[in-house]
């Protein structure tokens, strides 16, 4: 309901979708050279094969997704917002027959986390309309919301509903069904399900949502916002009380008129009353009152001048639980330069360390999932993968790069990233890919034949190199060519 309703709980789920996955965490195959002996040029070229067979499965939607919405960079957004809003979310393993033009059978369906729970037969204790914890009757497992863990604590299945919680409620003629899953296959070893979730204590089987610390101050701040709101709505309206001497208590009736409609004595274009109780407000209107009737024009004294320091000062707090700076949760960013540089990199702190989330508890395993596939069809070559596990590890290793930092200055930023290349903390295929998520090789291929363009023309373009280049300052805190200024 708040991320629905509330701009500020709108904007700290939605920040942390775009600044974790923007466009889509992207694949780079970085296997184990050594552990397979293999040669660099034959991890190189089983790389680029391997990248350019995942991404047959993960643009498309219709490959990847069970059912035919998203593709795999739009559904790591869908994980994000929704673990953060709900506390959890489930991936659903599916298998589809191939297609003419999609090899792979494994499909991915997201499940919110509403529909898992415990069925209402197992059901121990139940709260309002639901069922809590629970028995399985038949292997007399515990299941605590949905999750069915065994005797030494260890998740073994999910019991997944097939419609949502009070939904047959309105529906009487639709029945609750469960179905369990099993959290790993028996034969493979590999998850059927994925539980994306980040938990906050031990032997938690369910997740928080990130607005459970500010659940509070969001309703209040709602609140006092459309309190001010609608003060300042009524503030608009021309309002008048007519006193009177003669006899106070009396409050005229229905001082606005009947209008045509109400009153058919009167014609079609007037709204003038006959009644001597209504008073009527018009453009150049010239009124006679009665003796001892006077009009007072309310003035209040709303909208509190106040109201933005408090909102701001609402919004810190809220900010400081969730680890988004004020600046960056308001998309405001007054400061000087260096104060929204520390702001933001505050906030890349939480960024990254979400991300590597992610990429640990849906992308990873979602890729050797489908690379399991890829080298039972043959698609992909991959010798000793399903007959030892450290082999089998070497060859799954990869990375996942996503957006970078924004930045507030290009020009300082670019040029620590050329020391970074220079001194080996980064290659040019990283920075590429960080940068706008393109491909360093292609780059260069797609360089030498627009330099070769440009020799031909008789341009110099051809030949620039970096020789010329100012000397790489660090960063002082401070706006390019002079000093602090506001960002």
């Amino acid at each position: 309901m708040l991320v629905m309703s509330s701009p500020v709980a709108a904007s700290a789920i939605k920040t942390n979708k775009t600044k974790v996955v923007g466009t889509g965490m992207t694949l780079k195959s970085s296997i184990d050279g050594d552990v397979l002996q293999m040669t660099p040029e034959a991890v190189k070229a089983w790389q680029r094969n391997t990248e350019r067979e995942f991404a047959l499965w993960a643009e498309k939607k219709e490959n990847c997704d069970a059912i035919g919405i998203s593709n795999f960079y739009q559904m790591q957004g869908l994980v994000v917002s929704n673990t953060l809003a709900s506390g959890d979310i489930f991936a659903l393993k599916k298998l589809y027959d191939p297609t003419v033009l999609n090899p792979y059978s494994m499909r991915i369906h997201l499940i919110e986390a509403d529909r898992v729970c415990t069925p209402y037969r197992y059901g121990k204790t139940r709260g309002f309309g639901y069922t809590t914890d629970g028995i399985n009757t038949i292997n007399k497992n515990p299941i605590y919301d949905g999750v069915e863990v065994n005797k030494n604590g260890m998740v073994e299945a999910y019991h997944i509903c097939d419609i949502y919680p009070n939904q047959s409620i309105f529906s009487p003629k639709k029945q609750m069904k469960w179905t369990r899953v099993k959290a790993y296959g028996t034969k493979t070893g590999l998850p059927n399900i994925l539980h994306i979730l980040d938990t906050d204590r031990p032997e938690q089987y369910r997740g928080v949502t990130l607005l459970a610390p500010v659940i509070e101050s969001l309703l209040n701040l709602s609140r006092y916002t459309q309190s001010e709101l609608l003060a300042a709505l009524i503030q608009t309206y021309f309002t008048a009380v007519i006193e009177t001497e003669t006899n106070p208590a009396m409050i005229p009736f229905n001082e606005v008129g009947y209008g045509p409609d109400d009153n058919p004595e009167n014609p079609p274009d007037s709204n003038i009353s006959e009644n001597p109780n209504e008073y009527e407000m018009g453009p150049g209107t010239v009124m006679h009152l009665k003796q001892g009737e006077k009009v007072v024009f309310g003035n209040p004294n709303i909208p509190t001048a106040g109201f933005e320091t408090f909102f701001k000062t609402i919004c810190k707090e809220i900010g400081c639980a969730l680890e988004i700076p004020y600046d960056t949760l308001l998309k405001e960013f007054n400061a000087s330069y260096s104060a929204s540089r520390a702001a933001l990199m505050e906030a890349w702190e939480a960024f990254r360390m979400r991300r590597s989330w992610l990429v640990n508890q849906f992308c990873q395993p979602v890729y050797e999932m489908w690379l399991s596939e890829a080298v039972a069809i043959g698609r992909v070559n991959a010798p000793g993968f399903f007959t030892d596990p450290a082999i089998r590890a070497a060859w799954c290793k990869a990375q996942w790069l996503g957006p970078v930092q924004g930045q507030l200055d290009p020009t300082k930023e670019v040029k620590a990233d050329i020391l970074a290349v220079q001194h080996g903390f980064k290659t040019h295929e990283q920075v590429t890919r960080e940068y706008g998520g393109g491909d360093w090789h292609e780059n260069i291929e797609k360089l030498k034949e627009e330099m070769k363009e440009l020799e031909e023309a008789g341009l110099a373009g051809g030949s620039q190199n970096f020789q010329n280049e100012p000397d790489l300052d660090p960063d002082d805190g401070t706006e390019p060519g002079g000093g602090e200024q506001n960002a």
